[in-house]
């Protein structure tokens, strides 16, 4: 008896330490279930901007911090996806992330932490250093480059994608930062990314790689070395649009500093694969195919003649002819370029009827800078001989020019394009007294 007594008077305090155990649990668990609930609530908020300046008045980026830090991984990423978006919406909520000290936990957990919260950092960095170089350099100074070229070799391809846009984001404001990305490493690891398969990581490679590059000759050749250019161009004939403008302006930013660079894009074989995207669907991929002919032809008589051979000057002149507005100007230019070479090159332009699209250009278009582009290269054509300046006194040129000059309304650099075109070419066909009033003189 006095043993059974014993034995339940032992049960007795095992039951209630039980009981308290879970009591305790309890606590804990509702305070993470509503840490949670906050931050997928804050998250959620900060999609909308007009809920942007009740939670900045309420503190949140405060109470988000220590979150980041929180023992639940799904909390750190909800807390780093809230600070992201909040940071997004503008430079000045991207400055309250720098100033409570939220970057340096974010690149340790880079390093650390498991795929979706590292996809989380890298969108809170990307948010920060969009808006501005200072930012920018914030993000460099808190240590960010070395941890985010890192992610570019990480498995997950969404990790990738979220690194390669911070890297192109603070890329893309001045040559000091891209040289600090291509002293991180970043340029051969996103040439890498661009031979993966998935098209989201493809499109922000080349992206980056085109932020870098457009800066300086040193920082595209950076990207050259790496074999960049041959990974690019064959995606010209991607049936991706999205990728298609990546990949276009990634080129032309190269091609753009100088002739060994312009060469390395030719010798790739983008002629005359390029003048099919002239036709391509999408308006920014016929834009930047356009503008990708602009930066090479403008730096040889070799380039422009090569273009010539190809027909390129033709698809030109019917890219022109279908586009307006700010779409046209790569084109107008790139046959400025090409017909200021020779003669010949000119003539050819003549032949295919290229006078008459930038006549268009510079009497219908409402911006003068486009309209100055216009009379810009109908003069590189019709300067060389009586004959090229007879094909604009033919097309009305010459009384389109001084009309434009005459025009109050018109820029100063517009009447000084105007200017030049008439002084260029062959004094037969007009005479100069026409910058008053009478009409182009026409010879034979």
């Amino acid at each position: 008896y006095p043993l059974c007594a014993l034995a339940v008077s032992d049960e007795r305090p095992v039951s209630t330490q039980s009981t308290w155990a879970r009591a305790v649990l309890q606590v804990f668990e509702d305070y993470q279930a509503s840490r949670t609930k906050f931050v997928q609530t804050v998250a959620e908020l900060a999609m909308r901007p007009q809920n942007i300046e009740a939670l900045q008045n309420a503190g949140v980026m405060q109470l988000l911090r220590p979150l980041l830090l929180d023992t639940v991984p799904s909390i750190q990423q909800s807390a780093a996806l809230a600070l992201g978006r909040l940071a997004n919406y503008s430079e000045a909520l991207a400055e309250a992330v720098v100033m409570n000290e939220v970057l340096p936990q974010l690149v340790y957990s880079l390093s650390e932490q498991n795929r979706y919260y590292k996809k989380a950092a890298a969108f809170v960095l990307r948010a920060v250093a969009k808006h501005s170089p200072e930012l920018a350099h914030s993000v460099v100074d808190a240590g960010a480059l070395d941890s985010l070229v890192d992610s570019l070799s990480e498995y997950e391809p969404s990790v990738k994608e979220g690194a390669a846009w911070a890297l192109a984001y603070i890329a893309r404001h001045n040559q000091d930062l891209a040289q600090s990305v291509v002293d991180a490493g970043a340029v051969a690891q996103l040439v890498l990314c661009i031979q993966e398969p998935e098209l989201a990581l493809k499109r922000i490679s080349a992206s980056a790689l085109s932020e870098i590059s457009k800066h300086s000759a040193e920082l595209a050749q950076s990207v050259v070395d790496a074999g960049a250019v041959s990974y690019l161009a064959p995606l010209i004939q991607h049936p991706d649009a999205k990728l298609k403008r990546q990949v276009c302006s990634a080129l032309a930013q190269i091609a753009k500093h100088s002739v060994d660079l312009a060469e390395v894009v030719v010798e790739a074989e983008i002629f005359p694969k390029i003048l099919t995207t002239l036709k391509d669907l999408d308006q920014i991929v016929r834009k930047n195919a356009a503008t990708l002919i602009r930066e090479i032809a403008k730096h040889t008589p070799e380039m422009a003649r090569l273009i010539v051979n190809s027909s390129g000057h033709a698809a030109l002149i019917d890219y022109i002819n279908e586009s307006k507005g700010n779409a046209r100007l790569s084109g107008i230019m790139a046959l400025g370029y090409i017909g200021a070479f020779s003669d010949t090159l000119a003539l050819a332009i003549i032949i295919h009827q290229g006078i008459l699209p930038l006549k268009d250009a510079l009497v219908n278009e409402p911006e003068d800078y486009i309209k100055a582009a216009s009379a810009w290269s109908l003069g590189q054509i019709g300067r060389h001989t009586a004959d090229h300046a007879k094909a604009l006194a033919q097309a009305d040129v010459f009384r389109k020019l001084i009309e434009v000059f005459a025009d109050q309304r018109s820029s100063p650099d517009l009447k000084t394009k105007a200017q030049r075109a008439l002084k260029g070419n062959p004094s037969e066909m007009y005479s100069p007294s026409c910058f008053g009033a009478a009409t182009p003189r026409y010879s034979g």
